[in-house]
């Protein structure tokens, strides 16, 4: 099979999945277009801000996407291309897009609340702090995944020293994107002009920031790169939405957007074969590693976003609902966003095919393996293949940047949401522990100290855990809509699949960190085997206490 007709059969599954299996469960749920959603009824100006949903849109999107599902999918080929692509398709469509709308809808029928708040009000209070433990600890793997991802990106100088134009010109268009996303904010919000005018803006300013870039690249190593990532996301992560993250998101939602056309238009004129095997094996030998990888669970917790995320449950429940202006705009936001997301998984699936050869995988990062290709595929449309290579490192990398963005968001929120109680006044120690500064950098911290390990080091136990907070929070959405007597059958199969899928994935994990300190002990894996210790007993039980409440709701209903 070529990548034109994968690229086409998996346009028509998720296109068709959006207008049949998403307005299936809008209808059984129930949306209120006369309802007043959070971003009104509890309007702040930092958090709760009421935006257009193409606004929101782009927030969810460019926050939701990471460099999972390209990063995901490239890994997750060592099997070969067909588990890969079934997994997307059949993950994106019945477990991820399912799981984001769930997260979204009972979020904005809870004031705008985070799954933390939802697993309280319908499991209790011991189930949410667990939760908010297992959030805040994750949000930190995520953080330190990212970061590191960003910085190498951004790094001026390859391994002998010498220059890379294409990763300057990405770091000075990416710094340029934070100063015209402020700007865009403010232009946003005090000038209320039509959309199209703000539509017309932020494209000029997408366009004058890349043409800067390409002129004026900025060369620094990855460890300035390191720190200046994570100085970024401390102030970001307090800045209020409208000055930064949402403009910040809806700039880069036009970049990313028009890198997927891009990409689908190059996929479409050169029609690259698949050079990777349908197929490979159920188990896979590094002996470079001396590690062992099996098709379950490793394929479902290394494609992790492009399928199903649970840190997608945080976005749509902790930032995204508190900027809903209208609940019709939930299903395009969080079921539409993820559906996007799986296609760009397929089309990096593609790529990684496409640059296989008989040795298997190609050489270099799966960032480097989805650009080159994207190039190769561009220049028979006219593109020079140099440009088109630094426009998608750009597109990549402003992925990356805006998921930190919003995970470092949320886990300064599920942190101070750990200490806080609604029905008593906090003492001055809990003031100072619960003030956002002393949240973020506690968690931005402990993530820096991890993101010296490096990605591929993090990746399996931020896919593990990824996965498993898929499961709490599909978890938390049953016993929600059991609660207020809607359907929420179709969350029970994803669920319990994904509890068997990670609970599998984080003990292989433990086993490889502890075997590996027989060899060598190494700081970083420390931390790794501490995380990943805490995650485990964190995850079973806030799924003891959800699934305990799921049956009794069940039985009290029969009574």
């Amino acid at each position: 099979m070529n990548g034109l007709l994968i690229i086409l059969i998996s346009a028509v599954v998720l296109v068709g999945a959006y207008l049949i299996y998403g307005r299936f469960l809008a209808k059984k749920w129930g949306i209120d277009p006369n309802a007043k959603t959070p971003a009104y009824t509890e309007a702040d100006g930092v958090d709760y801000v009421p935006a257009d949903t193409q606004v929101v849109f782009g927030h969810q999107f460019a926050s939701i996407a990471g460099a999972g599902p390209i990063n995901g999918p490239i890994q997750a080929a060592i099997f070969g291309w067909v588990p890969v692509l079934l997994w997307i398709l059949i993950g994106g469509v019945f477990f991820g897009a399912v799981q984001d709308f769930a997260s979204m809808y009972a979020s904005v029928k809870n004031k705008g609340k985070s799954i933390g708040y939802i697993i309280e009000q319908y499991i209790g209070e011991t189930g949410k702090r667990l939760f908010l433990l297992f959030t805040w600890l994750f949000s930190i793997l995520v953080v330190a995944a990212f970061a590191d991802v960003v910085a190498t990106t951004f790094n001026g100088f390859d391994a002998d020293g010498a220059k890379v134009v294409a990763d300057g010109a990405v770091a000075t268009t990416s710094i340029l994107f934070i100063v015209f996303a402020v700007a865009l904010g403010f232009f946003l919000k005090f000038t209320k002009c039509p959309t199209w005018l703000n539509t017309v803006v932020a494209i000029a300013l997408l366009v004058a920031a890349i043409a800067i870039g390409l002129h004026a690249p900025m060369y620094f190593n990855r460890n300035f790169w390191l720190v200046f990532v994570f100085i970024y996301i401390a102030i970001a992560c307090v800045t209020p939405v409208w000055a930064l993250l949402q403009p910040r998101d809806y700039l880069n939602s036009y970049l990313l957007i028009a890198m997927m056309i891009c990409a689908f238009v190059g996929i479409i004129v050169y029609n690259p074969s698949m050079n990777l095997a349908a197929f490979t094996s159920f188990k896979i030998v590094d002996e470079a590693t001396s590690t062992t990888s099996y098709l379950f669970p490793t394929l479902f917790v290394t494609i992790a976003c492009g399928a199903v995320s649970g840190f997608h449950s945080l976005v749509s429940s902790g930032t995204a609902s508190k900027q809903i202006k209208n609940e019709k705009a939930m299903l395009p936001v969080s079921f539409g966003a993820m559906l996007l997301e799986s296609f760009l998984a397929v089309i990096a699936l593609i790529c990684v095919g496409f640059a296989a050869t008989s040795d298997g995988l190609p050489s270099g990062t799966p960032a480097q393996v989805f650009a080159q290709s994207i190039s190769v595929f561009l220049a028979k449309v006219g593109l020079p293949e140099s440009t088109s290579y630094t426009l998608i490192t750009l597109a990549i990398s402003a992925f990356a940047l805006t998921s930190l963005d919003s995970v470092a968001r949320v886990g300064r929120l599920a942190f101070q949401e750990f200490f806080l109680e609604d029905d008593k006044e906090a003492t001055p120690v809990i003031k100072f522990i619960t003030n956002k500064w002393f949240a973020t950098i506690i968690t931005l911290v402990l993530a820096f100290l991890l993101a010296k390990v490096g990605y591929l080091s993090i990746w399996p136990l931020f896919g593990s855990a990824n996965q498993l907070l898929s499961a709490l929070a599909l978890v938390a959405c049953a016993v929600f809509l059991k609660k207020t007597k809607r359907q929420g059958i179709m969350l029970w199969g994803p669920m319990f699949a994904m509890m068997g899928i990670t609970f599998t994935a984080i003990i292989l994990k433990i086993k490889d960190l502890v075997t590996g300190f027989s060899t060598q002990v190494v700081a970083g894996n420390v931390i790794q085997l501490v995380f990943a210790i805490l995650l485990f007993i964190l995850g079973v039980m806030v799924a003891i206490e959800g699934l305990r409440k799921l049956f009794e709701g069940k039985k009290t209903a029969e009574a």
